[in-house]
Formats: structure tokens, sequence, C-alpha cells
């Protein structure tokens, strides 16, 4: 085997890893170190099949976990709202997941409104940088003061969303999350809306 085929199937090993168990790992630890009390409205940008989404409402026994998407099938195979309602179903939260087709430039919630605003590598695939700012821009406008925005993008993407917003902290989430190797690794932005 040659060192670029080794390579190769390092990268894609390590792919699958992140797709099938990695980031789930990821996201259950970065949702219990948010403290969430478990009566919190959680909106999930681009929430896809739910991953995130349902991974938030088990920690809401009184809270609600919605989702927005555009139910893009080019972004992710089988995207569409029915899939992720039986997923939240087969996890036993349907009763606390609600999903809305929306455009995450233009949130059709009110300021405030949320508690909690995740995002798991959906921002990035919007086309220009201006709408992925404004992007940015909602989902601080629909946080109460207080809370809290927790953004998973690639290196590049989430440092141009902090200082977009003029705060957070970024962290690299590790090779639990890197796509076939560090060079597409995650990062973590999470801020805190202070007024």
């Amino acid at each position: 085997m040659t060192a670029a085929g080794a390579v190769l199937l390092a990268g894609t090993g390590i792919y699958l890893h992140t797709t099938l168990r990695g980031k789930l790992r990821i996201w259950e630890r970065e949702l219990d170190q948010a403290d969430l009390r478990g009566d919190e409205r959680l909106l999930d940008l681009g929430c896809g099949r739910g991953a995130v989404l349902i991974e938030a409402a088990r920690r809401l026994p009184a809270g609600r976990a919605v989702g927005v998407d555009l139910w893009s099938g080019e972004d992710q195979s089988g995207n569409r709202p029915q899939a992720t309602l039986a997923n939240a179903a087969a996890a036993g939260v349907a009763d606390r997941v609600a999903v809305h087709t929306a455009d995450m430039t233009a949130l059709p919630f009110a300021d405030g409104s949320f508690d909690v605003v995740t995002s798991a590598l959906a921002i990035h695939n919007i086309p220009s940088p201006q709408a992925r700012y404004r992007a940015v821009d909602e989902a601080m406008r629909v946080l109460r003061p207080g809370g809290q925005l927790l953004v998973a993008d690639f290196w590049p993407m989430a440092r141009k969303y902090a200082a977009h917003i003029g705060q957070g902290t970024l962290r690299t989430l590790g090779p639990g999350y890197w796509y076939s190797g560090p060079w597409l690794g995650v990062t973590l932005l999470h801020a805190v809306k202070t007024t």
C-alpha cells in the first residue's frame, strides 16, 4: 500500500467515526457543559435529521427543542421534516420537539425567544459571507439576555463568526469531530448574550 493510500484509508476511517459516533459524543458533552436546567427553549439552526436537536430535547423534560431547516437534500440525504420528527419519536422526545421550515438568515421568531441556540456544521453552507453573518446575527437576536450560542463549524468560519459578533470563546472539538483529519477539524464558538 502506498503512503497516499494509507492516508486516504485513515482519513476515511476518521470520517466514518466522526459521522457515526464522534460528533454525537461531543454534542452530548457540550450540552452537558451548558448546564441546562431542563425547562429551556432551545433552537437548533440547520437541524437536519435532528442529531443535536434530539440530544438537546433529552435534557429538556420541561422545555422545548425547536429545529429549523430548509430541508435541502444536497446538504444531507433524506433531509425532510418527517424524518426528523420520526427520529424524535424513536428517541422518545417527540413531545418536546418541533420543526419549522425556515431560513436561518430570517428567523420567524421574536427577539429573545430562546435560552440556547445551537448549530452544527450548517451556517457555512450559506453561500455568501454576508448571509452567514446575518444568520449569526439572527441567532443572537432570538437569544434572551444571558442565553447561550453554541455553533460548531470549521475553524476559519467559527473564527469569523466570533469576530463578527465581537465576543465568544473558540475551542477546537478534537479528533472526534475531524472530517478526515485535523485540517477539517471542527471548532466550537460559545457566546453568552449580554444585552
